[in-house]
């Protein structure tokens, strides 16, 4: 054998060393790189739903917050409605007729009358703009006498030291009595419930 032939065996076995080692070495960065893009997808994907996630919670949020406020709209409107119906009612009570007012005045009088059948003097209170009606309707009462003026839509207010009895029988107390006993009726029919 040949210098010449051992050489050329060694070149051949080298190269083909090294035909090997570059084949591993490639099938080895095509592994890295296989296995780089599917940890990038998986990181992607990864990321991907956690976007979708986060986007679903704040239109979730998003959501929510403005269905309350709707809510908290619609219940100031409905507060508002009632709070108009109830001075309409106060206006249209403050302004009744004569014979209306009258009417109702001695019928809260009457009622409140019932209290005190055993005292002897009963002092009675009512509107500023009631005091004429209430002196005549007083003249059919024996020991009722009219005491003073309170701030209300009219009706009276009768008491006694005698018996230490107060009956609140103004338009404003009625009011308030029916108003709250009848109050979901009310919201059930003026917003169709």
């Amino acid at each position: 054998m040949s210098l010449e032939t051992v050489v050329t065996d060694i070149k051949t076995e080298a190269e083909a060393r090294a035909e090997e080692i570059r084949e591993a070495a490639e099938s080895e960065a095509e592994s890295i790189v296989e296995a780089a893009e599917s940890d990038a997808e998986e990181l992607l994907e990864e990321r991907e739903a956690a976007v979708e996630r986060q986007i679903a919670q704040e239109r979730e949020q998003t959501l929510s917050s403005a269905k309350l406020e709707a809510k908290q709209a619609r219940l100031e409107a409905r507060r508002n409605v009632l709070e108009e119906v109830r001075e309409t009612v106060e206006s249209r009570l403050m302004s009744l007729d004569s014979d209306d007012r009258e009417e109702l005045t001695r019928e809260l009088l009457d009622e409140a009358a019932e209290e005190f059948e055993d005292v002897n003097s009963v002092s009675v209170y009512c509107r500023a703009d009631d005091t004429e009606l209430l002196e005549e309707i007083l003249a059919d009462y024996d020991g009722f006498s009219i005491a003073g003026t309170r701030e209300c839509l009219g009706g009276v207010v009768v008491e006694s030291d005698e018996s230490r009895v107060r009956v609140n029988n103004t338009f404003d107390s009625v009011l308030e009595d029916v108003w709250d006993d009848n109050l979901k009726t009310l919201s059930d029919i003026l917003f169709d419930q």
